[in-house]
């Protein structure tokens, strides 16, 4: 059962700011569910909130306490109100209310003080019957009361209830001591009660609240069977969730799918069924899995609700209830959770759910939030549908605690607990979609893209048909036909053989415009021409190599910019990975234009970190070309599997103003055969001189979970160290392929970012100072504009917008600073570079001994003989 509390207003207050300003609040309490409202400067405060509590007990009482908010002392509490829930239960239309009720001290000294009054509507609503969550729709029509009632003074005359406020009162403070027997007696099972209630004799009714009802006054919805006054509710038609899904399809506008919450992801996977049939199965109400999930994981008195449109909103929500199983470090503890939908147009859904535990060790100061994504999937060779589920997580913390971190660390193993056998029940309920299931998607998905043939007479007449062509056209023809209809002119002035200069203004104006012209339409056939040279640009050219592949295909895009000084765009786009670019034809005078284009990077031998995409609209071979828009892409942040078919949205002023957009397909696999990480430690060894040890799976996935990561990518090494901010804070360095990472955890503050090699332009290395506790300090400074993610860790940021980090306090300084230097060499420098880093490296470095590794040494090094000589050298007498 649930217990709506509608809190209203309020009149009459006891001052207790000198000021006469008081901060006035109302607190709820039922159990250890508490709720309050918003602070109103007013003794007469309107507040209009409404609140829900779940009822376990009928024994409990709601406690309304009007307090008074003190931002540098204690609050005071202004008055308070006990309302036993059985009372409200013996109603037969289990409502109390609207009405006023007096507030009482905490005091017994100030017992018949007046504190005021507050204006409730209390209502209990059965679980699965259907009726509104809102008060106001559920509460009795307001009927004329008898003027003994009206003139009561606690009770105003603008009151919607027709119970007097004295009877209230009364029975509000004192029924708790003059029906405890009764109560002790009748009410030790939800049974007990319900038969008191329907065995209404004399002591039933002395207890239940008077009303005092105009007896002579027709009354609608009321109807009298067998000498009982029995009321008629009008119920709304409840909704099937076919229809409550129509609903919020209709009232979609096209939101974007929220993002994952910050708290990691529990399940990311791939089933063979459609988007609305997965849907239907883990959030209709008359669907089997939750139950059978609950008998699973061995939780009990489940209680799903329907969906309702609160408030009249456009999105659903629904409350449910059950009673988790015990474990080794808890007891059974009961669980709330209400799931509000955030989108539903047919093909997508998003979910989100809170849920509260009120009942565990610091459960009213944190709530577990889950945000569950459906979306459809790639297309199958099978020709099935496919969906995607992916559920993330995030604690809300409520109210600041100590022991944020533990609890946090609580939470985390039992979710992932938890949604294990939540995937597993799931798994035997729909197919989930495997490797073998993908093999050929890429293919598929790039074997349907055909580029639009394109014949040059066509688009020759398509870019040049245009008015300042055919207008220079009509100049040229009447130009020759004043040349055969004139007469041949004496030669005057400074003119001679072959030079007629114009002989008045007029035709020396007509001369500059002739030029002028044709100089447009010389650039306008040269940039055709030149763009014509191109012929479909990188389009269909094979990778050669193993390793990392990467294949790019550029469908169409949507709204491009279009330059200020021109009325239309030749756009073209360019792909850069790794310092290797991939160029698309132009599309002449396309804002929208279809390119269907297949663009293959040669093998990589390390995985790539981001693909930057350029869009430039096309000026010719003299001109400097304009940039439409950009984006980057970056494989460390997305999964690899939604960038299958993608719709990015570029950046720029001319972008954003556009909304342009561009549709994508990227796939990114590796080729090469055998262990990948071996083979890339194996040379990351070389280049380190030192012994690298092979990570765990178990180790590589909480790194992966811990930056949310890919799975592709994997640990090298890490290092306690401490990071230079305001304060040293001590944590742990992680290096990978890819990237440089931080974390740390203090008292349950987390500081936590990444950053990338290519991001990095220097590593330098600061000897050793008195405040860096006699270790030296590695400075990394990164390129202008980059890791604006991670600059709450940098140290500086100088006027270039370079971000600088600092590492110190090293255990081993050597091994960290030899592996930091051989990744960033590997990843960002180009052959040049590293051939003059070793060069200078080679003066003045040798092969030293550490304490945690051997070097190479003379055994270690294989050399071949290049050239050899023998020259004699004379000894002087006596030398010997």
């Amino acid at each position: 059962m649930k217990l709506l509390v509608r809190v209203i207003e309020a009149k009459n207050l006891a001052l207790t700011d000198a000021n006469a300003l008081s901060d006035l609040y109302v607190r709820l309490q039922l159990g250890k569910q508490k709720f309050k409202t918003k602070a109103v400067k007013s003794l007469n405060p309107m507040w209009d909130e409404q609140f829900t509590f779940w009822v376990d007990d009928l024994k409990d009482s709601l406690i309304v306490s009007v307090m008074d908010e003190d931002k540098f002392f204690n609050y005071d509490y202004v008055g308070r109100l006990k309302m036993p829930i059985s009372l409200v239960f013996e109603e037969e239309i289990k409502s109390l209310g609207p009405a006023w009720y007096s507030l009482k001290s905490k005091n017994k000294k100030c017992k018949n003080k007046p504190f005021g009054e507050i204006h409730l509507s209390i209502l209990i609503s059965q679980n699965g019957s259907g009726e509104s969550n809102d008060i106001g729709d559920q509460l009795v029509p307001p009927r004329k009361c008898p003027d003994a009632i009206t003139n009561s003074p606690s009770l105003s005359s603008l009151s919607f209830s027709n119970l007097s406020s004295p009877v209230r009162e009364e029975t509000a403070s004192s029924s708790s001591k003059e029906e405890k027997p009764y109560m002790h007696q009748n009410q030790k099972s939800f049974a007990g009660r319900i038969a008191q209630i329907f065995n209404k004799g004399t002591d039933v009714a002395s207890m239940s609240p008077s009303r005092s009802i105009d007896s002579d006054q027709s009354e609608t919805g009321k109807v009298e069977v067998g000498g009982e006054i029995k009321i008629e509710e009008d119920q709304p038609p409840v909704e099937t969730f076919e229809e409550t899904m129509k609903k919020i399809e209709s009232a979609d506008q096209g939101s974007e799918i929220p993002n994952n919450l910050s708290g990691g992801v529990l399940i990311d996977q791939l089933y063979i069924v459609a988007p609305r049939d997965l849907n239907t199965l883990l959030f209709s109400p008359d669907s089997n899995f939750p139950k059978t999930l609950a008998e699973e994981q061995g939780t009990t008195e489940l209680q799903v609700g329907t969906w309702k449109f609160e408030n009249g909103g456009e999105t659903p929500k629904r409350s449910l209830s059950y009673l988790k199983a015990p474990t080794k470090l808890i007891k059974a503890v009961k669980g709330y959770e209400d799931q509000t939908y955030l989108k539903a147009d047919g093909k997508n859904f998003a979910v989100f759910a809170s849920v509260s535990t009120p009942d565990v060790m610091y459960g009213s100061t944190f709530k577990v939030e889950l945000l569950y994504v459906i979306t459809p999937g790639p297309e199958l060779p099978s020709g099935e549908q496919c969906s995607r589920l992916v559920i993330s997580w995030r604690m809300n913390f409520v109210q600041s605690t100590m022991m944020k971190g533990m609890i946090e660390s609580g939470a985390r193993q039992g979710m992932r607990e938890s949604f294990d056998q939540y995937a597993i029940l799931l798994c035997q309920t729909v197919k989930a979609v495997v490797s073998k299931d993908l093999g050929s998607s890429k293919e598929q998905a790039l074997a349907t893209l055909r580029p639009e043939p394109q014949s040059d007479w066509r688009l020759a007449l398509q870019y040049l048909a245009n008015f300042q062509v055919f207008l220079a056209f009509l100049m040229v023809m009447s130009v020759f036909v004043h040349m055969w209809l004139a007469s041949p002119r004496l030669i005057q002035g400074l003119e001679f053989v072959w030079l007629d200069l114009p002989d008045s203004i007029g035709e020396f104006v007509v001369c500059v415009v002739l030029v002028l012209q044709g100089e447009k339409v010389f650039g306008l056939i040269s940039r055709f021409m030149q763009a014509r040279a191109r012929k479909g640009s990188d389009h269909g050219i094979k990778a050669h190599g193993e390793g990392w592949m990467l294949t790019v295909a550029i469908i169409e895009g949507s709204n491009l910019a279009i330059a200020e000084s021109k009325a239309f765009c030749d756009p073209y786009v360019v792909f850069t990975c790794n310092g290797k670019t991939r160029t698309s034809s132009i599309k002449f005078k396309k804002c929208s234009p279809l390119w269907n284009e297949i663009f293959e990077f040669d093998a990589m031998d390390d995985p790539p970190s981001v693909l930057d995409v350029d869009v430039y609209d096309f000026d010719g071979p003299f001109d400097e070309v304009t940039s439409l828009g950009h984006v980057e892409i970056n494989f460390l942040k997305t999964n690899i599997s939604d960038l299958a078919d993608i719709w990015v949205s570029l950046e720029g002023k001319l972008a954003q103003a556009s909304q342009s957009k561009l549709h994508l397909r990227i796939f990114l696999n590796n080729t090469r055969r055998g262990d990948v990480v071996k083979h890339y430690i194996s040379k990351m060894e070389k280049e380190v001189g030192k012994k690298i040890n092979l990570r765990s799976p178990q180790t590589n996935s909480a790194f992966q979970k811990l930056f949310g990561l890919p799975p592709e990518e994997f640990l090298i090494n890490d290092f306690t160290c401490h990071l230079k901010r305001k304060m040293p804070l001590q944590g742990r360095l992680f290096v990978s392929a890819r990237i440089i990472g931080f974390h740390a955890n203090l008292f349950g503050h987390k500081t936590k970012f990444f950053l990338l090699w290519e991001d990095i332009e220097d590593i330098q290395v600061i000897p050793p100072t008195f405040s860096s506790m006699g270790s030296p300090i590695i400075v990394i400074t990164l390129w202008p504009g980059r890791g604006v993610d991670a600059r709450h860790g940098a140290k500086t940021q100088d006027e270039d917008g370079r971000l600088k980090f600092r590492f110190q306090s090293f255990v081993s300084f050597n091994v960290a600073n030899r592996t930091i230097m051989a990744l960033w060499k590997a990843r960002s420098l180009s052959p040049e570079q590293k051939v003059q880093l070793v060069e200078e490296d080679s003066e003045t470095k040798g092969l030293r001994s550490d304490e945690n590794g051997s070097f190479l040494g003379l055994g270690d090094v294989s050399m071949s003989e290049a050239h050899s000589g023998a020259l004699s050298v004379p000894l002087l007498d006596g030398a010997i």
